[in-house]
């Protein structure tokens, strides 16, 4: 109950903080991908309920590529995209998945299907809790797509290595979790 009022009440002041910000991405975003500036995307949340996560849009479809493994350098990425992800406002409209319940401040970062939810074991623990914005894993990853572009094999790469990874963190964040440590996530996402 602590970390989900802590939740409603930080999303709650960001949205209205951030919401002017939000928007105007939004309108650029449209007018740089020329479609609809939102993107959504359906992944696996808490239980293993599909939910549909919003972000900004930082990407042009292509026919050529219809991985959703991202690369450092992917063509699809436009220059405003690149900008938009660098500085993370791609990210504030996740804040209103976190003030609905679909996700958290601070957790796994929700893949697509194919990943949580063939989690077996102990590990479906992470299906426990609420993804989140941030964490323990996406900080250590924070330069992914440089590791994904100088592998030979990207969605091997990703699937064989960085995901197994991915879950050993996020395992030892909900086993050893507290309001403290996730305040030090979120202000280290900030400000890193």
């Amino acid at each position: 109950m602590l970390k989900r009022g802590f939740d409603v009440g930080l999303s709650a002041v960001g949205l209205t903080l951030s919401g002017w910000l939000i928007m105007l991405a939004w309108v650029a975003a449209s007018i740089d991908t020329r479609s609809n500036g939102f993107f959504t995307q359906r992944r696996v949340g808490k239980d293993g309920l599909i939910f549909t996560v919003v972000k900004i849009k930082t990407m042009r479809p292509s026919r050529e590529l219809t991985t959703t493994v991202t690369r450092s350098g992917d063509p699809r990425i436009t220059p405003l995209g690149r900008f938009f992800r660098r500085t993370k406002i791609d990210e504030l409209p996740q804040l209103w998945n976190v003030l609905v319940g679909d996700m958290s401040f601070v957790g796994p970062r929700p893949d697509v299907p194919g990943f949580a939810d063939t989690l077996e074991g102990e590990e479906r623990l992470l299906l426990s809790v609420r993804p989140g914005i941030t964490g323990p894993a996406t900080l250590e990853y924070r330069n992914e797509e440089e590791l994904l572009a100088n592998a030979d094999d990207p969605e091997a790469f990703n699937r064989a290595v960085i995901w197994p990874d991915k879950v050993r963190l996020n395992l030892d964040y909900i086993r050893d979790w507290s309001l403290g440590r996730d305040i030090r996530y979120i202000l280290d996402t900030v400000f890193h």
